[in-house]
């Protein structure tokens, strides 16, 4: 065959794999938008980044600026969640122009934890709010509600998105933004903050809950992408059961790792050496969560249906003095039990028999008249 006739086979061969891989990325595009969760941008392709060149190049040429306006961010509530946020927009390019806290003082703080040059006010000087194109509420859940109605009521609107970050609290909280022209919506991170820092840095992979007006969530969506994170939505009216779901999951652990150092502490342990030995075990479950689904994952005497030894940590619990454990113990026994019949390995007769075991235990602590001392 000859070489020229070898070569355009080539080349068409090549031509028709480009555009199927490029029917293929569309579709798959398509199907992400249609999920729930929506996934962090993909890093721009060769072809893409050299397009943007010649693009920018042709800009140039007429005249024309080709660089993209910075989105502008202004934060309402400069506690641990506001700074951290703060931080993490920045870091990400946004421009944080204001952040508000209950002083001057307060807001200044912020500030610098969060490392950003934003105007430091404190709330008495909501009117100086600068135009943004973002507004953020992020202060505890009974002031999300005063701060709306205060925004609203300046005499021009100061953003065009209005979110607020409670878990608890739907969008509708923000109706009097609305009523301004606002599109609103609630942005919330499944993530523990505790300071700045760090804070930003798990918000950059954080989950969050987003609902809202359909604008709001549509620019919330983008914001998450920027930040690193993924997005996720429920129904306004689910927000309140939803956050209960967060907070089983993240508060209600470490009061259980609490109930749990409590008693190694009976056993002679200090503070410090209970946490230190438990941290691996906490750490382990999460891995294996990680990687199984909770009724496999699940392992240890109620896995094993091993009936005497909850009877030995029943009489245990109960001279410990510590009531409350015992109770733990009992309600979330009954819940292992569920997992371990739902995986079907432990014997049935010996889940019934720990069935058994715990109610007694609970009615046993509802009639005792004397309230838990604790540690």
């Amino acid at each position: 065959m000859p070489l020229k006739k070898v070569v355009s086979d080539q080349r068409s061969a090549i031509s028709r794999r480009g555009k199927r891989r490029r029917v293929e990325e569309e579709k798959g595009s398509e199907r992400d938008s249609a999920s729930l969760f929506s996934r962090p941008a993909v890093a721009p392709t060769p072809r893409s980044v050299s397009s943007k060149r010649a693009s920018s190049k042709r800009g140039a040429a007429s005249g024309r600026s080709t660089t993209p306006r910075r989105q502008s961010v202004v934060i309402v509530g400069a506690g641990r969640l506001g700074t951290a946020l703060a931080r993490a927009l920045a870091a990400c390019g946004y421009d944080v122009r204001a952040l508000v806290a209950r002083s001057d003082a307060s807001a200044r703080r912020g500030a610098a934890r969060a490392c950003v040059k934003a105007r430091a006010l404190g709330v008495a000087r909501l009117e100086e709010l600068p135009p943004s194109d973002f507004l953020f509420i992020s202060t505890p859940d009974d002031a999300i509600e005063e701060t709306a109605q205060r925004v609203a009521a300046l005499p021009d609107a100061r953003a065009r998105i209005a979110l607020h970050t409670s878990g608890a609290l739907s969008s509708e909280v923000l109706t009097p933004l609305r009523a301004r022209g606002y599109a609103v919506g609630s942005m919330h991170p499944l993530v523990a903050v505790t300071e700045a820092e760090a804070g930003a840095e798990s918000l950059s992979r954080a989950f969050y809950c987003v609902e809202g007006d359909a604008r709001a969530v549509r620019a919330a969506r983008r914001l998450v992408r920027d930040l690193g994170g993924r997005s996720f939505s429920i129904s306004a009216g689910d927000k309140a059961l939803y956050h209960a779901a967060a907070l089983i999951a993240a508060g209600h652990a470490v009061a259980l790792f609490d109930t749990a150092a409590g008693l190694l502490a009976r056993c002679g342990l200090s503070d410090g050496e209970a946490r230190r030995v438990l941290l691996p075990l906490l750490a382990s479950t999460l891995e294996n969560l990680s990687r199984s689904p909770p009724e496999r994952a699940l392992t240890g005497t109620f896995a094993r249906g091993d009936a005497s030894t909850v009877r030995k940590h029943l009489a245990a619990l109960g001279g410990s003095g510590d009531a409350e454990a015992l109770l733990v113990y009992a309600l979330l026994g009954a819940r292992s039990l569920r997992l371990a019949a739902r995986r079907g390995v432990a014997d049935a007769s010996a889940l019934k028999e720990i069935a058994m075991l715990l109610a007694s235990a609970t009615v046993n602590r509802a009639q005792d008249p004397e309230p838990s001392a604790g540690k």
